[in-house]
């Protein structure tokens, strides 16, 4: 087994000077093609994580490894035909340029499918099935139904007057009438969970509206 590494620095300084100019040229590449991810050190090489590791590099006798999964190796595959390849990894030879270009599609690929995956995983993470059987994305600390929300809804009434989470605080505390509204304080209304400041010049619209 090698030696451990902190970090990328510290994997590069290994190297002779020849091969360090050809791994920067590399890292460099990666940071322009993903400036958000972070250099990290991962089965003992060098790689770039954004919300899972994009890529990995390693520096070999002959040539650079480089290691951006198997798939960008398929979409990309006529433009590596030129290349040694093998699933999720292709061979950059220290006697040829390195293709920057390519490199560079080649994470940015990367960085559009670990980003759609991270999206994916938190619209399931989120996703809620209601007792009655509806599906929706909880998107905030409400566990309500929004399509649940909306049946219950007063067609009229003062309670129409205010959004669902005042509503409901409204309710819950047993303000269903303008008379009990007309009793509490602001600090009372602002002591109930979910009836928040911006509830307030409603409150004082409908009851202005009563004294007319």
């Amino acid at each position: 087994m090698g030696p451990a590494f902190k970090d990328i620095n510290g994997y590069i300084a290994q190297f002779p000077a020849e091969v360090r100019v050809q791994l920067e040229k590399l890292r460099v590449a990666i940071h322009k093609a993903a400036p958000q991810a972070q250099e990290c050190i991962s089965y003992g090489m060098p790689a770039f994580k954004l919300h899972t590791v994009l890529v990995y590099f390693a520096a070999n006798k002959n040539h650079l490894g480089f290691y951006p999964t198997s798939s960008p190796i398929v979409v990309f595959e006529k433009e590596l035909k030129k290349f040694v390849t093998s699933k999720g990894a292709v061979q950059f030879p220290f006697n040829q340029p390195l293709p920057v270009e390519l490199i560079q599609r080649m994470v940015k690929y990367r960085v559009q499918q670990d980003t759609e995956k991270a999206a994916e995983k938190n619209i399931k993470k989120n996703q809620r099935t209601c007792a009655n059987g509806h599906t929706y994305i909880k998107s905030s600390d409400c566990p309500t139904c929004p399509k649940c929300e909306k049946k219950r809804t007063p067609a009229a009434g003062f309670l129409s007057s205010f959004g669902a989470p005042a509503r409901r605080a409204l309710e819950n505390a047993g303000i269903t009438t303008l008379k009990k509204l007309r009793a509490c304080t602001e600090a009372q209304l602002l002591a109930l969970h979910g009836f928040g400041p911006s509830s307030l010049p409603k409150v004082k619209q409908v009851l202005k509206a009563l004294d007319k």
